[in-house]
């Protein structure tokens, strides 16, 4: 009899761990970023096995283990540049400021490409210590093999894996991997070829993280998403653009700072850099021409790709694929028609890339998915503190609705009522998609301001997304197609815009996402609900958490946003908690 293997991948970058469980049938049964879990934004330089995590996770996914391969997302031997900064002491806390080196041709300086280097480097060394330790003690009769694999090929097998496509190209574009910040595939047959690799400094992902840094956000918490909010504000700055155009060049499937250039433009944008107190309303320019600069370079390099490599299907993955304002213009600036996206497209999302590439080694191909992958892999909450929260909730208006749920949420929210939603297990990824969700009536023009006032505590010009069922997408969006992860921002019909306000950003796009029955019943039954009481086929749809918190994991985490918030009603599966002036 054969034995049974399980094949966990881990995300072994230093920002975004993450933990990823494969079947013997290349079946994702576990996908989580350590974020959650931690209650810890972005998690930076944690461990993906996390060592309280792991008997759990599992007792309840690999019970009849048999062998386990582990899968890491980075090579363990390191490029030569990094071993030489190692062997020269710069990858320590004392040679982060050591002087007189050459500064390395990037937007970053050298102690910022330094240290990432060395928590990438630590990061690596110390994956999978706790797993295994683990094993060893509670599965000793099971064999633990161990695979490293190619960055980017980690991040390509993520989106291809999952797609639909039997036949794509596929794009890597993110900040960096073992070589260069971009790589270039195809998939077919369920095999995976590497077509081209980006060498070098050159990175569009490094790019947009100094961008980030200009308009006075911090890119190490992953603020970028605060550029791609801002930049409609703003306007075109030829002066900001000339300079960036001095950064940052493409020459065919690889991406360069031209010669002699690249400082002088990087000291004339200094020049422009906002401070970071309170910088929106100065560096609305400035992101408005970032992001146009960003989507001009990425144009360029899917044309090129296109040219030589032509296929009519697009699997995008990398950081720079959660720039959902670019994502949703790919269809009109090229030639790619079909466009697939994974729900977690960043550094998360290589661990389930890893775990997938361990077992279609072994089976020397990937057999076809049956999209789309579900994105709701990650945690459930606790029965038992579901029920103390019952027991314990004095003051509150507490019901219990099996049925009725769906119904009875719909009614409140057409009254104006704020929601935290939450169902089933987590999401994938960064974004919510109804089961881990904080919900409103998209028909109230200012809903938009009172959430972000009394709720998510952030800047008014951070835009919300709209989650409509499919079958209305063509109703109110222009060139609607499916977006069932929030990954693309498609143009709201004018028409249909002014009924929804509240998630309609002010460049008239939305970042929706599409909700079908058959991928999400609990919330395609609400949404059903809404539009039978309001006439209104969509939500708006936000992450349930506060700003600089990751989505709740837990009843407390819940119970904590829900009480020190101004939400009025907090959803766990059929049970309704509300405040007593909601109700």
């Amino acid at each position: 009899m054969a034995v049974k293997t399980y094949y966990i991948g881990l995300g072994v970058t230093y920002h975004d761990p993450a933990i990823a469980i494969v079947d013997e049938n290349g079946i994702p049964l576990f996908a989580e970023a350590g974020e959650r879990y931690l209650q810890y934004k972005r998690a930076i330089n944690c461990e993906p096995d996390i060592p309280s995590r792991l008997p759990g996770l599992l007792r309840e996914f690999c019970p009849d283990a048999g062998r386990f391969v582990l899968a890491f997302s980075w090579r363990k031997k390191r490029p030569w540049y990094e071993r030489i900064a190692s062997a020269l002491g710069l990858l320590s806390a004392g040679g982060l400021n050591r002087q007189g080196f050459k500064r390395l041709g990037s937007p970053l300086d050298n102690r910022q490409i330094h240290h990432m280097m060395a928590c990438n480097r630590l990061s690596l060394a110390r994956g999978g210590l706790n797993l295994t330790r683990l094993l060893g003690e509670q599965y000793s009769s099971c064999p633990v093999e161990f695979r490293d694999f190619d960055h980017h090929d980690t991040h390509a097998a993520s989106a291809c894996f999952a797609s639909p496509f039997s036949e794509t190209a596929c794009a890597v574009v993110d900040s960096y991997g073992e070589n260069g910040s971009m790589c270039f595939y195809r998939f077919r047959n369920g095999k995976l070829e590497r077509l081209h690799e980006s060498r070098g400094l050159g990175s569009l992902g490094l790019y947009y993280m100094h961008i980030t840094a200009l308009c006075g956000f911090d890119w190490m918490q992953g603020e970028e998403w605060k550029v791609m909010g801002l930049a409609p504000y703003g306007r075109f700055d030829e002066e900001v653009y000339k300079l960036l155009k001095n950064i940052l060049s493409v020459r065919g499937l690889d991406l360069e700072h031209p010669q002699g250039r690249l400082f002088p433009a990087l000291a004339g944008l200094e020049k422009k850099r906002r401070p970071t107190s309170d910088p929106a309303e100065r560096a609305a320019d400035l992101a408005y021409t970032g992001q146009y600069y960003f989507a001009q370079i990425m144009t360029e390099i899917l044309a090129n790709f296109h040219d030589n490599y032509p296929s009519e299907n697009l699997a995008l993955a990398g950081g720079c694929a959660l720039n959902s304002s670019f994502n949703g213009q790919i269809a009109s600036k090229t030639r790619f028609s079909k466009l697939y996206i994974p729900p977690a497209p960043a550094d998360d999302g290589t661990a389930l890339g890893a775990a997938w590439l361990a077992f279609a080694r072994e089976r020397k191909y990937f057999p076809s998915s049956s999209f789309p992958m579900s994105a709701y892999l990650g945690s459930k909450f606790s029965d038992e503190a579901l029920a103390r929260l019952v027991r314990f909730s004095a003051g509150m208006d507490v019901r219990h609705l099996p049925g009725t749920i769906c119904e009875e949420t719909a009614r409140l929210l057409a009254q104006g009522k704020l929601v935290g939603w939450v169902q089933g297990r987590a999401e994938f990824g960064p974004r919510a998609l109804g089961n881990r969700s904080i919900l409103a009536d998209p028909r109230d023009p200012g809903m938009k301001s009172r959430i972000n006032d009394r709720v998510k505590f952030r800047e008014d010009y951070r835009p919300f997304a709209p989650s409509i069922l499919h079958e209305y997408g063509h109703e109110y969006f222009e060139d609607y197609r499916e977006t069932p992860y929030m990954e693309q921002a498609l143009r709201f019909r004018p028409e249909a815009a002014a009924r929804v306000p509240a998630v309609v950003h002010v460049d008239g796009t939305g970042r929706l996402q599409t909700v079908k029955q058959e991928w999400n019943p609990a919330f395609h039954r609400l949404l059903t609900a809404f539009h039978q009481e309001t006439g209104i086929p969509l939500l708006l749809n936000t992450s349930f958490n506060v700003m600089g918190k990751p989505i709740v994991h837990s009843v407390e985490d819940a119970v904590a946003v829900f009480m020190t918030s101004g939400l009025d009603l907090l959803i766990i599966g059929d049970w309704l908690f509300a405040k007593p002036e909601a109700t």
